[in-house]
């Protein structure tokens, strides 16, 4: 069974649960860190860098040969790769068509459109990926290089190497609900919603519900740093949107304090490991699969 957690921002406790699940699961796993821009769950599961396999990940670019580019022939020349690029990153500049890597997409269209053959493709390096093993737990991350704003290559690689495992795998998804999410959520099985009890945490967590939603996947929500009694915007809008809440993770000093020195709470005191296995049993006994 593949679970992907999620959450509408950043800090609300999305790779905090999904350490503690991967660590909980009976026998081996699989803990996948698809937030490739900022990705921390290496420093959970730590091993020496030489154990990791790591791999670089190339995309293609767009060059334009200018001396060969019509354009600069004749300023009244069909420039039909800056017509056909959806994604507008290709520009007609004076006698010749300027190339925006940071919106290119790689699909390759000016290439195959270009009449005169005046654009080739370049590859070049955008990341990397790893793939270690710590315990029972196999983990496989990414991480951009600076500068690089499309991560979904990274990630599709990421996922292409946990597909086919019959392994419990735990996937922590970027945060938000952009083409990085839902890049990670297709092939889930379930899927957890981590809010925290904020408006503006509530408020991103309904964007992630739409998606879900419009994705057909099946999900619930955990409410982390609960306070009994306190007003939680998060659980307020569970209650008018109809979510199901798998857990409240109750606001903890000490899983702070685990959590800030990159402990998993869940192998370091048995109530944190029994509050977690409880999540993992929910899950199965109400949607099914193995965990």
């Amino acid at each position: 069974m593949i679970v992907a957690v999620l959450s509408g921002k950043g800090g609300t406790g999305k790779t905090l649960v999904s350490v503690n699940l991967a660590s909980v699961v009976e026998g081996d796993s699989i803990y996948v860190d698809c937030d490739v821009e900022e990705p921390n769950g290496h420093l959970y599961f730590r091993t020496e860098e030489s154990d990791k396999n790591v791999e670089t990940i190339s995309r293609l670019y767009p060059v334009v040969d200018s001396s060969k580019c019509l354009l600069s022939q004749n300023k009244d020349a069909c420039a039909k790769c800056v017509d056909f690029c959806r994604f507008n990153a290709l520009a007609r500049v004076g006698e010749r068509v300027q190339v925006f890597d940071q919106v290119c997409h790689s699909c390759g269209g000016c290439y195959i459109v270009c009449p005169a053959r005046a654009i080739t493709e370049e590859a070049r390096p955008i990341g990397h990926v790893y793939d270690y093993k710590v315990g029972n737990t196999r983990v496989l991350s990414g991480q951009m290089q600076t500068k690089q704003a499309f991560g979904i290559p990274i990630i599709a690689k990421i996922l292409e190497m946990a597909k086919g495992s019959t392994l419990p795998t735990i996937i922590d998804c970027p945060p938000g609900s952009a083409c990085t999410v839902m890049e990670s959520i297709k092939d889930a099985d379930f899927c957890i919603v981590v809010a925290e009890p904020s408006v503006f945490g509530a408020h991103n967590m309904k964007m992630v519900v739409q998606l879900l939603r419009l994705f057909e996947k099946p999900f619930a929500a955990i409410l982390n740093k609960y306070v009994e009694g306190a007003e939680n915007p998060s659980e307020t809008l569970c209650e008018e949107e109809n979510i199901e809440v798998l857990h409240r993770i109750p606001f903890d000093v000490q899983i702070a304090h685990y959590h800030s020195e990159a402990r998993i709470a869940a192998e370091e005191e048995d109530r944190f490991k029994e509050m977690f296995e409880s999540i993992l049993k929910r899950i199965t006994r109400r949607f099914g699969g193995e965990m």
